[in-house]
């Protein structure tokens, strides 16, 4: 059955005591009130024609990253999250990919990491719309492993705005609400409302087994994450890196390189057509 036990829960009251005395970072007062745009003027019909086109693209470099890790994630229910976290306005090709990576990646990690019974620890920067949040406690639900997944964002989880997606058209909802219809996976999840530099100076974890790294994508920024992350991690811990694609995000693909050349850490690079990239480190010695 999948449910935290009691002896689990000490570690996360640890840490969720550390999460509630972080300052909240008002992003509503500084960026305005619906910092990410507003879709409530475009018909359902524009996003599900986005989102066909989106479900029916190919890439067989994640048909290969599934195949090596031997794990998949199931295809529909995917598309049908990322019709309300993914499918959206913009001027780039939709590519949530990075949602059939997580799933098999840190599927992966809880299949191999033996017979632990010790709650497995997640830290994600950048949440945005909570996709790749959801999709990784998915994994935790379908292992049957009792784990927690920490979250930061500027953006607010509980306040209703414009997310720039479909559930625009309902009028301005908060994260909780566009993800409600899969709550049943919230309940593993931690949304942090903070600036992520800030929120790291503050977070306590016995340990970050996975971590996927979306936030700010300057060198400095990338590299101040990772060495949060890695004072966290033991061998065979796993960090993703979303947006390693030098013609967009030299940052990104300048701290990946740095991390591969000085850190204790495997880093494979994976393409998913030509705008977006990922990273993989696997931790090699403690």
């Amino acid at each position: 059955m999948y449910i935290i036990t009691q002896l689990i829960l000490a570690p996360i009251r640890n840490l969720i005591a550390h999460i509630l005395k972080l300052r909240k970072f008002n992003a509503i007062e500084r960026l305005g009130a619906d910092p990410l745009g507003s879709a409530a003027g475009r018909p359902r019909e524009f996003f599900l024609q986005l989102a066909q086109e989106a479900a029916r693209a190919s890439f067989p470099e994640i048909d290969n990253v599934e195949k090596t890790y031997g794990e998949s994630i199931d295809k529909c229910w995917l598309d049908e999250v990322a019709f309300h976290t993914q499918v959206v306005v913009k001027d780039a090709e939709l590519n949530y990919q990075h949602g059939r990576l997580l799933y098999s990646v840190f599927s992966y990690y809880l299949k191999n990491r033996g017979s632990s019974n010790d709650c497995v620890y997640v830290f994600e920067t950048g949440t945005a719309r909570g996709f790749s949040a959801v999709c990784m406690s998915k994994a935790l639900r379908d292992k049957n492993v009792q784990g927690v997944i920490t979250t930061v964002d500027i953006l607010p989880h509980d306040v209703p705005m414009f997310w720039n997606c479909v559930d625009d058209l309902d009028g301005r909802k908060s994260r909780r609400e566009i993800l409600n219809p899969w709550k049943e996976y919230l309940s593993s999840v931690i949304f942090v409302q903070q600036e992520t530099l800030s929120a790291v100076s503050s977070l306590a974890f016995p340990r970050i087994n996975f971590a996927f790294l979306d936030a700010s994508h300057t060198f400095e920024d990338v590299l101040a994450e990772f060495s949060f992350v890695q004072k966290h991690q033991k061998k065979g811990d796993m960090i993703v890196f979303d947006d390693v694609t030098p013609a967009h995000f030299p940052g990104v693909v300048s701290a990946v390189e740095e991390i591969s050349r000085q850190a204790n850490y495997k880093v494979d690079l994976i393409e998913a057509g030509q705008d977006r990239g990922y990273a993989i480190a696997t931790r090699l010695m403690e």
